[in-house]
């Protein structure tokens, strides 16, 4: 039978800390997304370049990243490498293993983008005097921005929602560790995981309506 009593008022005074912990959960999102914006950035120049070793260690990164869960990356950051006595802490660890995997699906979202854009763009541009990079810059990166933006969107939220896995590396200080600490304290599981779960879809919620203002700001002609 059906004998649960809801307790409420308990899980709303977690809530200043859970807001808190929705703070760090974002700050962690956006760090793993710079780094693999800029990493994805990397492999994707070392795909397209002549030199076998480079090609082979993009191609390495990306296959291992998409192939293999983001969870066990994060646990090899974290205790593979306890082993070998580099201790690393919980956040760096969250941050490091999505990180690695928002690498690899970035890139090969670039890879895309890049060829939806005619290389002849680029030839046009050099033609003209620019410079290689210069090319890229004005003419390419634009274009690709274009392509990719809402793929990355996306990816955003699939990195806030992956922070949520750093409660089982021990990290407490983010939405999801936060509202286990208050569990073990009041065993409200229901209610607390239920306001968690309400923030982390607001969370999304507001990433994908800023990002629809500021694509139609960037992109609407």
């Amino acid at each position: 039978m059906f004998d649960y009593t809801f307790h409420w008022r308990s899980a709303f005074n977690a809530l200043p800390a859970m807001l808190q912990g929705s703070l760090v959960t974002i700050e962690t999102a956006v760090i793993t997304m710079v780094l693999g914006t800029l990493i994805a950035f990397a492999l994707t120049a070392m795909r397209s370049s002549n030199i076998r070793v480079l090609r082979g260690f993009s191609a390495t990164w990306i296959s291992i990243a998409r192939n293999t869960p983001s969870l066990l990356q994060i646990y090899m950051l974290y205790f593979g490498l306890g082993n070998f006595n580099i201790n690393v802490s919980s956040w760096a660890a969250l941050i490091g293993g999505i990180a690695f995997n928002n690498a690899g699906y970035l890139a090969e979202i670039f890879r895309g983008g890049m060829k939806a854009i005619p290389h002849t763009q680029v030839r046009a541009a050099r033609s003209l005097g620019m410079s290689a990079f210069q090319a890229y810059r004005l003419i390419v990166v634009p274009q690709l921005l274009r392509v990719v933006f809402h793929p990355l969107t996306n990816q955003m939220i699939w990195s806030v929602l992956m922070t949520s896995t750093g409660v089982i590396v021990g990290l407490d200080s983010d939405l999801s560790g936060v509202t286990q600490n208050f569990n073990v304290l009041t065993y409200r599981t229901f209610e607390l995981f239920s306001i968690a779960a309400v923030l982390y879809y607001l969370i999304a919620k507001v990433i994908v309506l800023g990002a629809r203002g500021l694509g139609w700001r960037l992109f609407r002609y």
